[in-house]
């Protein structure tokens, strides 16, 4: 398995049994979730993995996206925001600063 370069972690509100409930879920964190692989591929970026994870204790922000090793965290994102984190963050590497926490 190759190490990402960076990993993209998006909570969908995900819980140990696997049920998806809570904020960010209702708030279409799933959906973000296809649309960072579909945006990462169209870009033609390599080394990034995309995960959906649980809660990061931020509800009030959700959804939340955290970007590794930068340890970049961004709040209340949306399918509208993806483009320009893919593009601005991890491919050109400047953090969107109106989104992140």
């Amino acid at each position: 398995m190759e190490k990402p370069k960076k990993h993209v972690f998006i909570c969908t509100s995900s819980r140990m049994t696997g049920q998806q409930k809570g904020f960010c879920h209702t708030k279409g964190a799933v959906d973000l979730v296809n649309a960072f692989m579909e945006a990462i591929e169209e870009a033609d970026l390599e080394g990034i993995f995309v995960s959906n994870t649980g809660c990061f204790g931020l509800c009030e922000e959700g959804p939340v996206v955290v970007v590794y090793p930068d340890n970049v965290w961004y709040g209340k994102v949306s399918e509208a925001d993806v483009t320009e984190i893919v593009e601005e963050h991890l491919a050109a590497g400047r953090v969107v600063e109106r989104l992140a926490l």
